[in-house]
């Protein structure tokens, strides 16, 4: 079969789980006789550094091709000329705009688009020029499916399916009402909607996510699916012998310091942790709105001798950094899924998951923790930390439920619904 899917990024260029994900599907999807066109938003001069095969599709209404090099003989990766980042906002917009057009404005207007731009005035409206070269590249692409990654990618797929009449899937990775609670983007919920309702059918990566789908968004029960991630021991192919401090332990959080994500629970539970005992070093790896703030309340708090921000990891030093640590805590308000305890379980580190996070579908033996309640977080760190046998067992649970958890059974799950659909 061949797929058309659309996605918000692939590696090498990966700012969190959804490049793993898409990466892992397509493989895995892969072995099941598909062949995969995958299509990110990508600006021409990020994509020279792809390793994957590539076609770059500048401006609108035309792609044009660009240098190739063979990735997966099943896959070919299609970057269009976008400037759409993952998690871009409104008000970042504006800033890579800049940046992509060599700080030009108009003198009548200034900070405007320039006039000869290629890219839309602001994000919706580059989501929009976006969804017009998935329609183009998808009158020149031969395939059966359109599968389409989260909400930047949906207008793209609806339009090819407009286009082509193929049937379409919406693979929910996160929500709107995740990433921003109360205080939705209008905008965004209604293309999330739009998505979901032209889908022929909606994978969501929880029961968790799947429950906000129909309760948020209306969506009909029997037209969605959960297809939990995985995670694959080829992820961790080293082996780090990081010599471990036994006086003093490593508590990681690791993630985009947003809302979502809960960092400030973390800082405030570790404050309390730091009442009982002075052998920890709390660390903070990553990026995000958040993160001066939560820099300006580690100093209010004096934690400054026992806490430790990394800023943005990839790579080996997100491998090492798991590696150098005795337990990993998510305390996400709202986490669809959480690809991360399970890279933190192959490293053989305990995690401590937020009672919201949908990841403990499939960690039912996990320590878990309603991300508010910042005591029941510092006392089950203590307990971990003071008792060598509780982590033993969490650790036993965990490489238990890692057995079951594999890219290959989601992709056979999603196998099913390619099959149903495209007949």
């Amino acid at each position: 079969m061949r797929i058309l899917m659309f996605g918000w990024e692939f590696p090498p260029h990966i700012s969190g789980g959804l490049g793993t994900a898409c990466y892992e599907l397509t493989r895995t999807l892969s072995r099941h006789g598909n062949i995969i066109t995958f299509v990110v938003p990508r600006a021409e001069k990020q994509a020279k550094k792809s390793p994957v095969h590539l076609v770059a599709a500048a401006g609108v209404p035309l792609p044009h091709s660009s240098s190739v090099e063979e990735f997966f003989q099943s896959l070919n990766l299609k970057t269009a000329d976008s400037i759409l980042r993952p998690y871009l906002t409104d008000e970042e917009y504006p800033l890579v705009l800049r940046d992509a057009t060599g700080g030009e404005t108009n003198k009548d207007q200034p900070g405007a688009t320039p006039p000869t731009s290629l890219y839309g005035k602001n994000l919706m409206a580059e989501v929009a020029r976006y969804s017009e070269i998935g329609e183009e590249l998808a009158l020149k692409e031969e395939f059966d499916l359109i599968h389409a990654h989260d909400w930047m990618t949906f207008l793209a797929a609806i339009r090819a399916k407009r286009a082509t009449g193929k049937p379409m899937v919406a693979h929910i990775h996160a929500l709107e009402y995740d990433r921003s609670g109360d205080s939705i983007n209008g905008g965004i919920f209604e293309i999330e909607k739009m998505g979901m309702e032209a889908a022929d059918h909606v994978i969501a990566v929880s029961h968790y996510t799947r429950n906000l789908i129909i309760s948020h968004y209306g969506i009909r029960a029997e037209k969605i699916s959960v297809v939990h991630n995985a995670v694959s021991r080829h992820q961790a192919p080293r082996v780090y012998h990081v010599p471990h401090d036994r006086k003093k332990k490593t508590v990681l959080f690791l993630g985009r310091i947003t809302s979502q994500k809960g960092p400030d629970y973390f800082i405030e539970a570790a404050a309390r942790v730091l009442e009982k005992t002075q052998n920890v070093m709390f660390v903070m790896a990553g990026a995000g709105d958040m993160l001066p703030r939560m820099i300006e309340r580690v100093g209010e708090l004096r934690l400054g001798m026992h806490f430790h921000f990394t800023g943005f990891l990839q790579g080996h030093d997100v491998e090492r950094m798991y590696a150098m640590s005795d337990l990993y805590v998510m305390p996400s308000v709202s986490e669809p899924f959480g690809l991360s305890p399970l890279e933190a379980m192959i490293y053989d580190v305990p995690v401590i998951l937020s009672k919201q996070a949908g990841v403990t579908e499939v960690m039912p033996h996990a320590l878990t923790v309603d991300f508010w309640n910042v005591d029941d977080i510092a006392n089950k760190i203590l307990a971990i930390l003071k008792y060598p046998a509780l982590s033993r067992e969490l650790l036993r649970n965990g490489r238990k439920a890692l057995r079951s958890i594999r890219w290959e059974v989601a992709a056979e799950r999603i196998q099913l619904i390619y099959n149903k659909l495209a007949v």
